[in-house]
This record gives C-alpha cells, sequence and structure tokens, in this order.
C-alpha cells in the first residue's frame, strides 16, 4: 500500500528537490494528499508561484517525454492529484526571518526572471483566491486547462487543509513531512489537537544537535525562523505538553487541553544527519548535461536554480570549488524517509526519544536544540523543584523526540535522487 504524506513546505531550492522526489515515485510507494505552503526560505506568495512553475515544467516534461519514446516517469503525480494550499505569512511570534541570501528573491535564484519562458502566467493566482469572482475563476479553469492540471488549488489556509485530511483518513495512516518553518502544524494542532494527532507521524527537517547551526552558531533555520512554533510541535511529544511550551506575553495561541488521547510521534532529521547527504556539483553536470543537449524542459529548469545554488556555496563556504562544491539535500532526505520508512537501515540515535527543547527567548539562542546533558537521577511527579527547575528530570514531563541517526542512503543519495527524478 502506497504510503499517505502531506508535504507542508517553503519552496526553495532542496524543498523543490524534495517535491520532485516525490511526485517521481511510483504510485504504489507514495500518494502525495496535499502540499501546505509557509514562508520560510521566501515569502509564501513566492512558494505558490515556485509550486505552480513546478507543475507546469512536470506537464512540458512529460509531453516532451512521450514525443521522445522515454518513459513519462512522476506516476506518483499521474495517480493522485495533490491539493496545493497556501499557509502561513509570518511567524506566530518572532521577526520574520526569510532564507532569500541564498535561495534568491524568488526562491529559485532568479529563475522567474533569468528564464521567464519555464514560468507559467500568473492567471492561476485567481485559483486560490477566496475572494475572486467565481465566473473569472471559471475562466481561467476554462482557458487554462486547470482541471487537467496535476494539482487541485486550495481556497482554505494551509493549517485547515491539513486537518481536513487527517479528518478524511483513518488514524496513523497519513505522515506529515515539514521541511520548513513549522507554523502551519502549530496553527493546526492548536486548533483541534486532537484531529492533529491522528497523524502516523511527523518528519521534521529541522534543528542542530550536536553540529553548528546555520544561521545563528546554534540555529538551524527552520527553528529559527519560528521558534514558538517548533517549540509548541514539540510539546506535543510529551506526557504533559504543557510542561515544554514556551513562555508567551501575547495570547497568539491558547495552552493545550489538560488531557489528550496520545502523544505525538515526531522523527527529527536535524543538520546532524542531512549534511550528511549531499550531490556535487560534478555529479549533477555528469547526470543533467545530457539531457540539456536532448531538450528536457525539467532538465533546463532545474539546472538553471542548481547553477545559482553552486554559485552561491562558492561564495559562502571556503573549499566548495568547482566540481567538489556540494548541495546538502537536507529536504530530500526527509522524503526519502517518508518513501522507505520500513527500511531497517534508517535507525534513530541511540539515546531516543530524547527531550529536546527548542529555545525561543535567548538573545543569541532562538531555535537552539537544548538537551539536558547532566548526569541525573529521574524524579517522580510533575512538579517542579529548585533541583529541578524546568522539569528536565521529570519522569513525567519533557519531550519524546526520535533523533534520526542512521540512513540508508548516505553515502550515494545524490545519485538516488537523479536518477529518480530524471530516469
Amino acid at each position: 500500500m502506497a504510503n499517505k504524506i502531506i508535504i507542508d513546505t517553503d519552496p526553495g531550492i532542496d524543498d523543490i528537490l524534495a517535491l520532485l522526489l516525490a511526485l517521481s515515485s511510483k504510485p504504489e510507494e507514495v500518494e502525495l494528499l496535499l502540499i501546505s505552503l509557509t514562508f520560510g526560505n521566501i515569502e509564501v506568495k513566492n512558494c505558490l508561484r515556485n509550486a505552480v512553475s513546478m507543475f507546469h515544467i512536470l506537464e512540458r516534461e512529460t509531453e516532451w517525454r512521450r514525443q521522445n519514446g522515454r518513459p513519462e516517469g512522476f506516476g506518483a503525480m499521474r495517480a493522485c492529484r495533490p491539493v496545493v494550499a497556501v499557509g502561513a505569512e509570518d511567524p506566530l511570534e518572532d521577526q520574520k526571518m526569510l532564507a532569500d541570501y541564498f535561495h534568491g528573491t524568488d526562491g529559485l535564484g532568479g529563475i522567474h526572471d533569468s528564464h521567464p519562458h519555464l514560468t507559467p502566467s500568473q492567471a492561476w493566482e485567481q485559483l486560490f483566491d477566496p475572494a475572486a469572482d467565481p465566473d473569472g475563476i471559471e475562466a481561467v479553469q476554462s482557458g487554462a486547462g486547470s482541471r487537467d492540471h496535476p494539482f487541485i488549488p486550495s481556497k482554505i489556509p494551509a493549517h485547515k487543509e491539513i486537518l481536513r485530511v487527517l479528518r478524511e483518513n483513518e488514524p496513523d495512516t497519513v505522515t506529515l513531512v515539514a521541511v520548513g518553518p513549522l507554523t502551519n502544524l502549530a496553527l493546526a494542532s492548536a486548533e483541534d489537537p486532537e484531529t492533529f494527532l491522528r497523524v502516523k507521524e511527523v518528519v521534521v527537517m529541522g534543528g542542530a544537535v550536536n553540529q553548528p547551526g546555520n544561521v545563528t552558531p546554534v540555529g538551524e533555520f527552520n527553528a529559527y525562523a519560528d521558534a514558538f512554533a517548533a517549540a509548541r510541535v514539540f510539546a506535543l511529544t510529551s506526557p504533559n505538553p504543557n510542561s515544554t511550551l514556551p513562555p508567551t506575553e501575547s495570547p497568539v495561541l491558547p495552552p493545550y487541553p489538560a488531557k489528550l488521547s496520545r502523544r505525538l510521534t515526531l522523527r527529527l532529521f536535524p543538520l546532524d544527519i542531512t549534511l550528511r547527504h549531499n550531490i556535487s556539483k560534478g555529479e549533477f553536470r555528469k547526470a543533467v548535461t545530457p539531457l540539456l543537449e536532448s531538450g528536457s524542459p525539467l532538465a533546463e529548469w532545474v539546472d538553471a536554480f542548481m547553477g545559482h545554488t553552486f554559485r552561491t556555496l562558492e561564495r559562502l563556504h571556503p573549499g566548495h570549488v568547482g566540481d567538489d562544491a556540494h548541495l546538502s539535500l537536507h529536504d530530500p532526505v526527509c522524503v526519502w524517509y517518508a518513501l522507505t520508512s520500513t527500511d531497517p537501515k534508517w535507525a534513530p540515535s541511540p539515546t531516543s526519544p530524547e527531550d529536546i527543547r527548542i529555545e525561543t527567548t535567548g538573545q543569541w539562542t532562538r531555535g537552539m536544540c537544548v538537551i539536558d546533558r547532566r548526569s541525573r537521577h529521574k524524579i517522580e511527579g510533575d512538579t517542579e523543584s529548585s533541583s529541578d527547575h524546568g522539569l528536565w528530570l521529570s519522569a513525567n514531563a519533557g519531550n519524546r523526540i526520535l533523533r534520526m541517526d542512521e540512513s540508508p542512503a548516505e553515502k550515494n543519495f545524490g545519485e538516488i535522487m537523479i536518477q529518480r527524478l530524471f530516469g
């Protein structure tokens, strides 16, 4: 049976690669039910343009492959049209930070200006606008053939779509892969925690435990971009979720109910594991060059934003030069787990489940993954004491995070991904 998944994302370069990896799968591997969009790498409106552009390119690629007698691929996309929904524009409480310094202001290295022929017209925007005139929408649908597009546009917020999907499917059958800030997840779990807890597991790309951060010395981007949201979602793994909720001065979201029917299963993919899954410029160039020469629309599109990526890596990181420059495939690793989770080579750290909490108020430590590294005896009960500020030692409090540490594809994941995308 195909794995049912939701991908919550802020496309972004590696986010697009993650989406392509899911859509290029076989129908029996995955059923992508929903793509929920959030701010993060860029503003959420640009995230939507990138997602729609991806589907536009895939339509062209499918036709090109058909005309040239090549296997069409992207069976999962043809078998199940995912809903695309627009979500959070801002973090819950923090000052907004984007990663356009890496991804470009449009999220794909300026591709919409440098390669305008690869970007669809913006008539599709009306399909997502709740206030749009229905007659106008029908005109767009008729003119653009949107009923035949490989996605279904949603007019309701992404966090409500997440709850809808979880209500309409049996408990423990849908995996939620979150590869951006966790704002949509925090909103969904606050609105209806019991429905949110119907999820099989939440797979999160975020945080840094034993590695430096990538936006501050201790902060990884997704955890930093909305630390309050991450802390709230992590809290649902606790026997007492309210024991680890972040302090707040504004009633943005309420506390969780005192009693919940179950705890959230959350698998965390921090930089510690994602940095070990890479693709080099040389590997990418070798694979994509013959496809560019053959006229593949997908190869032209991906090559355009990957060229920007490798140039940025050379500028930001010493030693990332020429064909040796390599891109860490943070988000695709999480999708690969969702596709292959039964492989026994996937394994959490030996110390999992761990009480990992996200710092929300520190001047220099926003988004930091905090772990109690003290060697202390556990304390029964859930009352804070002077020797255990924060209930770190309580057996009835604290988060329970499965921090992933071992992968079946660490050495050749870039090769696997390229083969999946381009055949």
